[in-house]
């Protein structure tokens, strides 16, 4: 069988690893000619990483990140709401990986051109369009964007794994628009800066309207310093929704850091912080809704073009992964096609529907919100604000909701 998957991004190469694992062809078309390391950092989620580790990636991947220790939630004064150990401290049999995206891309790129074959994934070719879907196949029309012509392509089955804007899943939903705005804009950096709390803690201050994210992407200096990637984050809706064109175009700092700065706290200077990047690229915070189907006969849909979601939760690319590894499961155990795509999406599609709509109820960040509303000026002790078990609650029914809790994945390995 040969599966051609659009898109060469975390789930796209996600897919062709685990679909060549299990003995397919594989043709991954990318509409970018040259797939540089950009971006900044994401967390690969310990689920996530377990699918990895059957991909024989860790060994790659590892020296690549920081494994997280710690998830911390503080309020916009800095206090602490809830701690909680994460990866192998918490018990999990993988770790929990912050790593840059870039490089977690070229390295799952790498080993696809190592494995499959030095084509196996062509840039500069751009899935224009789907013409014809069958039981006997799926006829694709690709540009040549080096050479400006268009193609017939062909494959038993076709993935889409084309992002957001994806033209796979416009071509079923033509109506359906825009993503939906959350109302706020997130500003994405790396700073290097020294080690805080743990030095491999990630941590969430402030609450929905300013937020603030950080934690470290590579491992400390001899000086103590280490790569920190950060996420500033306002409600922006008196500016409208950006422009499509305007996604991930470089900010300007002077757009969100007096929100922040007084935002000194005992153990990180946050301004500061921001005053160390390089350069500052800009989001709007967008999802789409749940659909109420990803596959076309020979055709489905996977990661952000199946289910985009808030940056909620740390969940966006370790779905991508999940969603890789069940389709190439289904595949590969059901005889017929048709009926192990059926399979793949009664596992993944409401599954990842109820994390976009937990996103957008902030998952586990309602803590934060829930801090604020019932003590604004701050509190002595979190345990004066929570009542017994309210913070380990939300935190477990946010892992169970995402598939990620210890005990599911303890079983699973």
């Amino acid at each position: 069988m040969r599966i051609v998957v659009a898109g060469a991004g975390i789930g796209g190469l996600s897919a062709a690893l685990a679909l060549h694992q299990r003995g397919f062809e594989v043709q991954v078309f990318e509409t970018a000619r040259e797939l540089e390391p950009l971006g900044v950092g994401i967390n690969l989620l310990p689920h996530a990483m377990l699918e990895l580790e059957r991909l024989g990636m860790l060994g790659e991947l590892l020296p690549l990140g920081v494994q997280t220790a710690e998830l911390c939630y503080f309020n916009r004064h800095g206090q602490l709401i809830w701690r909680e150990p994460r990866g192998l401290h918490a018990g999990y049999p993988v770790p929990q990986l912050s790593v840059h995206r870039g490089e977690l891309q070229r390295a799952l790129l790498d080993t696809v051109r190592r494995r499959l074959g030095a084509d196996a994934v062509r840039t500069g070719m751009h899935l224009e369009a789907v013409a014809s879907t069958g039981p006997r196949g799926v006829d694709l029309e690709v540009l040549d964007r080096a050479r400006g012509k268009l193609g017939r392509e062909r494959g038993d089955l076709l993935v889409g794994a084309d992002g957001i804007h994806s033209t796979v899943r416009r071509q079923f939903y033509p109506g359906e628009g825009p993503p939906s705005w959350s109302g706020n804009l997130l500003w994405r950096a790396t700073s290097r800066a020294p080690l805080f709390l743990t030095g491999r803690s990630m941590f969430m201050a402030g609450w929905r309207p300013q937020k603030f994210v950080a934690y470290p992407i590579r491992e400390a200096d001899a000086e103590g310093r280490c790569l920190i990637n950060w996420i500033a984050e306002l409600d922006r809706r008196e500016t409208g929704m950006p422009g499509r064109d305007d996604w991930n175009r470089r900010g300007t700092t002077s757009a969100f850091l007096p929100a922040f700065e007084a935002w000194r706290f005992r153990w990180l200077d946050i301004p500061a912080l921001i005053r160390g990047a390089d350069e500052v690229f800009e989001f709007p915070m967008v999802d789409r809704d749940p659909l109420p189907r990803w596959t076309f006969e020979r055709v489905t849909l996977l990661g952000d073009a199946a289910h985009p979601m808030y940056p909620v939760g740390s969940n966006g690319a370790s779905q991508a992964i999940l969603d890789a590894a069940a389709l190439a499961r289904a595949l590969a155990e059901e005889s017929d096609p048709d009926r192990a795509l059926s399979r793949y999406e009664a596992e993944r599609r409401p599954a990842t529907a109820q994390i976009v709509l937990s996103n957008r109820r902030h998952g586990p960040e309602r803590v934060l919100d829930l801090a604020e509303e019932r003590a604004p000026n701050g509190f002595a002790r979190a345990e004066d604000v929570f009542a017994p078990g309210e913070l380990e609650g939300i935190a477990v029914r946010y892992k169970q909701i995402a598939g990620f809790d210890p005990e599911r994945l303890r079983a699973r390995s």
